[in-house]
């Protein structure tokens, strides 16, 4: 068969038939799977997520639940100016668009304030040590409460008169009163001054310098 023949056959409408009718299926079969998938994600819909900030739990779950949503409470927080079960925070964040059946993940406010385990501080740390990281835990400090000993070492942490030990499960709206060292020597004793040794011993110097000695008598 030469080259004419073999192209001859491109040009019969049979062949050409054909191939028409298989680009066609080719072309209807893509469609059909965009459109399946588009009906099958319902790609452009969705459903706008409410603000539930500062709504109780339960008119939060009421409403989410008349949106196709629902709701899992997976933290708690504590703001004392707010009521308890109070929606603190939310995932995803209201205005989303999300599908229907989507899962809400909320922290509520917690009835009461959260208690901490008390830092390994007692007779461990010095003050500005233990004021930081007490501060940065939450916790509030009054005034300090000095004894003797070693100057600004910490030697015991109180509330309300109670002495606390590390590991104790301290409420966060606590107050806190550190025990810290006042120095090795009280406000009433006082140690003399360098400047003063070094007066003292130059004039025993000069004293010792002047002494006039006995002058010798005639006999």
């Amino acid at each position: 068969m030469n080259a004419k023949i073999f192209f001859g056959k491109f040009k019969s409408g049979y062949l050409l038939g054909h191939l028409l009718a298989m680009v066609l299926v080719v072309v209807l079969f893509c469609l059909g799977i965009w459109y399946g998938l588009r009906l099958y994600t319902h790609h452009g819909e969705g459903i706008v997520i409410p603000d539930l900030s500062g709504m109780n739990s339960m008119q939060a779950r009421e409403l989410l639940e008349a949106n196709e949503l629902y709701m899992v409470v997976n933290d708690s927080g504590y703001n004392k100016r707010k009521p308890a079960e109070t929606i603190l925070a939310q995932l995803p964040a209201a205005g989303m668009k999300v599908k229907a059946g989507r899962t809400i993940y909320v922290t509520v406010n917690s009835l009461q304030s959260p208690s901490i385990a008390l830092p390994d501080l007692i007779d461990n740390s010095s003050y500005r040590e233990a004021e930081a990281r007490l501060k940065a835990l939450g916790f509030k400090l009054q005034e300090t409460k000095v004894i003797e000993g070693e100057k600004d070492w910490v030697y015991g942490i109180q509330a309300n008169g109670r002495n606390l030990e590390s590991g104790d499960m301290v409420s966060i709206e606590t107050p806190l009163t550190l025990v810290i060292g006042r120095g090795m020597y009280g406000e009433e004793d006082e140690l003399m001054d360098e400047d003063d040794i070094l007066y003292d011993e130059e004039d025993d110097d000069v004293d010792d310098f002047l002494e006039i000695p006995d002058m010798p008598t005639d006999e």
